[in-house]
Parts: structure tokens; sequence; C-alpha cells
């Protein structure tokens, strides 16, 4: 439970709970249904159901921070959302309503009740204009904490007029769950210059925790995480009331440019520090997904899987939830929570492909809230033991004393190559390109060609981007039916520093300039990343591109990407691996395409002169089927 001593696990939620009702009170203008009961749900199905009381439903519900209710006799779960309108029809006129911070409750887990907001207007010291963002509730000293993050401070604040980006971290406590709320009116993260002039950090998605004792003489300490793509993110000790968080006790937990929306859980010896990454808001390409990386202390250095730190510049981290192939994509910016038979669960935002928008517009993203178990399977978390998005009826959560889950964690896909097509396959090991090769834009002559050991492929002022495909694609044509394809390449940029965006070099299936799936180690920024992007045409709206994000590259950095049909749909899932000792291969997201029989598998180049790639090779294989990986507990 947020705010509380993050002990070891099991369990997080179970202690000192009570399983009396409580009529609690609620904020002004909550809107309460008599019909409010406890329904023993057996199983849902995403998204959840979120009832306004004689008036709908709540369709979108992002950034969710989940609490049971603290005080004698309080059985209600409460969650918390970002601002937003509660769904399609929720306007003034044509303009929509944005409530400040959604309070929602529910005995079950399943089924919730929209309560009211958590305030009417912005906090006095924010502008009356400014977002109030990515809520994270806490309980300790007696009373509820509600800090969250302010998009748009006031001058007197943050010292820079008619900014907009003078972001910050706030919080208001109450003594009861859905307010009302007192202000403390000031921040507790202050805006964080980067520069003269409207030149700040990005100061959101507040995180708190109380870490155990360091031994039985010490005192729990608070701890504040805050921060997002542009700056990293950070933590800070937080004073016993939870009001200041010094900046001299800043440190630095993640590269800038990768990360946001950090939560943090303790399991057996390590903190998780979950975060996610990508794009949220990118209607039906949204590639947003869940990584971790753990530490021995709150304060890091958190690292991943494969050892590598989210401090590095080849950025680590490891999945935990991502796109999978059905009609959610882009899950992120998750809370966790244990339920009373100690299964760990897991509420975040997804955007539904077939409904991504708020009606009468294009481009404003509805963020639907969704509810997945979480496993421990050696020492990482993973949703769902890996199948990760559910969009089918899944066993509920043991919400209350005395219920039990019939959730038990199912067995997980891992993909292996079978036989190697050696009509697709090249070693790039002869003294020219094979004939199974073919340019789409050649490059001059000097700028590619043979080593004896690698294909080169000098990197291109040019790119295949939206309206911009002027990059040159080495192609040639993909097997019919299921396969796998690999590469193996070296990409000759620095592994730290910035900037050389956003050069990048991997495989591509290519259906046309718009229409392809592509997997590349890319320069962004601070970061080396492994991007797995998809385009298409859709000939209302024009080119769409969307990325989603895996493993650490290295200095060689093996790619592959597994097509397989499914549901008579195209599905399309990355994996990466580094070149070390005893790396692992790390599996990424999963797109769904229509490439068609004409794909064809190739190589790109490209986003920036000066700079060489050396593919060490394309391997085809055969999928005959996916192994199925057994969790510990079930071999």
């Amino acid at each position: 439970m947020q705010g509380r001593i993050l002990r070891r696990r099991p369990p997080r939620l179970l202690v000192h709970l009570l399983s009396l009702l409580l009529i609690v009170g609620l904020a002004a203008g909550a809107r309460v249904s008599s019909a409010e009961v406890r329904v023993s749900a057996g199983t849902y199905t995403n998204p959840l159901p979120v009832q306004i009381p004689g008036d709908g439903l709540v369709e979108s519900c992002a950034d969710p921070s989940v609490i049971r209710g603290q005080q004698p006799g309080d059985t209600y779960w409460y969650m918390y959302c970002t601002t937003d309108p509660l769904n399609d029809e929720d306007k003034t006129g044509d303009n929509f309503n944005f409530h400040k911070i959604p309070m929602l409750r529910s005995l079950d887990l399943v089924n919730w009740t929209y309560m009211g907001d958590a305030f009417a207007a912005v906090p006095s010291w924010g502008e009356p204009t400014a977002g109030v963002w990515a809520p994270e509730i806490d309980y300790f000293n007696g009373k509820y904490y509600l800090y969250y993050g302010i998009t748009d401070v006031k001058t007197e604040v943050s010292g820079e007029p008619n900014c907009g980006g003078d972001n910050a971290i706030g919080v208001a406590t109450s003594s009861s769950p859905l307010g009302p709320w007192d202000d403390i009116g000031r921040p507790v993260v202050e805006p964080r210059r980067n520069g003269p002039g409207c030149n700040f950090f990005w100061t959101f998605d507040p995180e708190v925790i109380v870490a155990e004792p360091v031994d039985e003489y010490s005192e729990p300490q608070k701890y504040i995480y805050y921060g997002s793509y542009y700056g990293g993110i950070q933590v800070r000790m937080l004073s016993a009331d939870g009001f200041t968080a010094p900046a001299e006790s800043a440190v630095q937990v993640t590269i800038a440019n990768r990360y946001e929306g950090a939560e943090v859980v303790r399991h057996d010896d390590y903190y998780y520090l979950f975060v996610s990454a990508s794009n949220c808001c990118n209607g039906p390409q949204t590639g947003y997904s869940v990584y971790a990386g753990r530490a021995a202390s709150p304060t890091g250095p958190f690292v991943d899987r494969e050892g590598v730190s989210l401090l590095a510049g080849r950025v680590g981290g490891t999945p935990v939830l991502s796109l999978n192939g059905n009609r959610w994509v882009g899950p992120g910016h998750n809370t966790v929570f244990t339920d009373f038979e100690g299964q760990d669960w897991t509420i975040y935002h997804a955007i539904d492909q077939n409904d991504p928008y708020f009606a009468g517009t294009d481009n404003f993203t509805k963020r639907p809230v969704l509810l997945d178990a979480l496993d421990w399977i050696d020492g990482w978390p993973t949703v769902r033991g890996g199948h990760w998005i559910s969009d089918t009826p899944q066993p509920a959560p043991a919400a209350q004393p005395g219920d039990t889950t019939a959730y038990r964690t199912p067995p997980a896909p891992m993909d292996e190559p079978g036989p190697l097509l050696e009509a697709f396959s090249d070693e790039f090991n002869g003294a020219s390109l094979s004939p199974r090769w073919s340019w789409v834009r050649e490059p001059a002559a000097d700028q590619f060609g043979l080593t004896g050991e690698s294909f080169r492929f000098e990197t291109q002022g040019a790119d295949l981007y939206q309206t911009n495909n002027s990059a040159s694609v080495l192609t040639e044509a993909a097997p019919s039916g299921n396969y796998v394809v690999e590469t193996r390449v070296r990409l000759s940029l620095p592994a730290e520093g910035c900037c050389f965006n956003y050069v990048q070099a991997g495989l591509v299936i290519y259906g046309d300039d718009d229409r392809y799936l592509k997997l590349v180690h890319a320069s962004i920024w601070e970061t080396r990343q492994t991007e797995f992007a998809r385009e298409y045409v859709d000939v209302s709206k024009g080119p769409f591109y969307g990325s989603t994000l895996i493993g650490p590259p290295d200095e060689w950095t093996y790619l592959r990407i597994v097509k397989r049909t499914h549901a008579g749909a195209e599905h399309y899932t990355a994996y990466t691996k580094r070149d070390a000792p005893g790396a692992q291969w790390v599996r990424g997201g999963t797109w769904t395409h229509s490439l068609g029989t004409s794909a064809r598998i190739g190589l790109v180049s490209m986003g920036g002169t000066g700079f060489t790639a050396n593919f060490d090779y394309v391997r085809v294989y055969q999928l005959v089927h996916s192994r199925i990986w057994m969790p510990a507990m079930f071999r």
C-alpha cells in the first residue's frame, strides 16, 4: 500500500484491515448511488466497468493510483485518475469537461463507481488553466495524502512569467479517502530549471513510499519519486509530515528521455522500480509499455534482468507489460497492489484500437482502466506470467478478507526458431551481394558493400517516417507462412552522450514505404534504445507511425522478429539480445499489421550521416510452434 512501510512481500496490503463497513464522508459534489453494493464478480473482462450513478460509464481513467480504505471498518478500495473527461458525452456545449482527479471506489476491485472529483478548481498556486495529473494516494500520520503533478504554476512560484511548462508536485490531505481535500498551497517538489527562460525539467508523476528501516534503531524513511522524459526520474527524501522534499537529497534513478510514471514495490530483498516508456497517447499506434529495474536501496542504482542500469546510455529495462496482438495497445502508468490471498495485481491504462479517441476528435486519446494479475518469475515481475494484457474473462482478485481468487499463473509462450531456411538466409561472407537482394532507392556504391565478414551499410541522412520516404532499403523475399528473421548488427554510435537523433539501423518487414514494421538500434537524445515500430496508411488521416521499445542494445545487438498468422491476422513480435556472456533474449511487444504475401525482409541504416552499420548475417527460420515456457511453479 502506498504510504506504508514497504516490507518484504507477501503481503503488502493485508495487515490491520478490518471487514466491517463504514459509511465514509463524500467530497462536495460527489454523486452516490443507493444501488452501490458489493458484487462478487467471479470473473471480469477488461476494461473495468466504472459507473457514473445515473449517467453512464467512465471511459477514461489515465495514470491510476489505488489504495484500500485505511480507517477501521472501511472495506472499500479507492482509485484516482488524471485530469480528463469521463466519457465522450462529458461536455459543456462543444467543450469537454476536464475533471480534476476523478475519484472512484469499489468493494470487489472490478465494479467501480465514480464518487466525484478531488478538486473543484486547480489548487491556488497553479494557473487556473493547468492540468492536474497523475495522482498518487498514500496514507500515513493518520490521514490520506493525495500527491499530484500540476502542469503550470503561477509566476510567483516558478519565477518565470507566461511559461506554461513550469510544472511541479503538490499534495493535499484529508481524513477521508474521498475528501474534502486540504491543499498545502505550495509545491512539495518545485519547478526544476534546466536553463534560462521557460526551460524546466518535467516534474510529473509522483510516487511515494515509506522504506523499510535499515536497522532496528532507524526510523522509516519516506521517499518521493518524480520526473518524466525531459530530465528523467529522480528520488528525494520526503519529510516525516510528507510536505517537504529537499532538493539537495535528489538522486537520479533513470536516464533522461526514456521513462516516466514511477511505481516502486518492495519484493523479497529488492526495491522494484516500475516505469513506462514510449508515447502514452498516440491513439491506435500507442506503443507505451511498462518496464522494471531493481535495486537493494530505494535510491538505486536500478538495473534490469541483464544487469544493465536504467541510467546507462544503452538504457536498461526489463519488459513487464506490453502490447500482445489483441485489441489493446499502449498499456502503462501502472499501480501495484496485493489482494487478500497474497496475489499481486496491477491496474493501468491502455487504448482500445477500435475506439482510440474521444468522440469527435482524431488526436485526443481515450485511456480506459484495466486490471491484470502480476506474477514474479525468477525474481522479475511480469503480467499474467508473460501473456500481458487480457481481453477475455479473467478470475477476479480476492478483494475482501475471506475471499479467494481462482487466478493461477498461466504458462507463457516463448518463440524459438525452427529449421534454418537457407534460401532466405545470408552470412554476408561472399565477394558481392547475392542476387536475392534488391534495393528500394539504391544508395551510392561507396555507401555499402561486403567486408568479408559482414555487410557494411553507411547511415543515411534519410528516413522512412510518415511522409519522409527517402531511405534506401535492402530487401529480399520473405517466406510464406510463419517465420523468424534474425540479424546481428553493430552501429558505430558512441555508447553514451547526446545527441545523434535519430540514427538507426536494423530490420524491416517491408510492404511499402507507408506499410512496414521495423526493429532497430536507435539513438534518441541521450539514449541508445531498440525501437519496434509500425507504420500504416489510414486513407482518412494519412500515414501513421507508432513504436514500442524492447531490451537494451549493445556494441553488437541481436534483433529478431517473429511473424505468425493468428485468427487471420498477421502478428509480429520483437526480441532483442545483447552481445554479452550469459545474455538472454528479451521479448517485447507484438504489433498486428496487414502486409500481405508480397511483404519483404529488409535492412535499413538511416536517420543521419556519419556512422556505419555492419550486419553480421540475416538468418530466416521456420516457426513451427511456440515453445511453452513454464514458470518455476509449474515445472
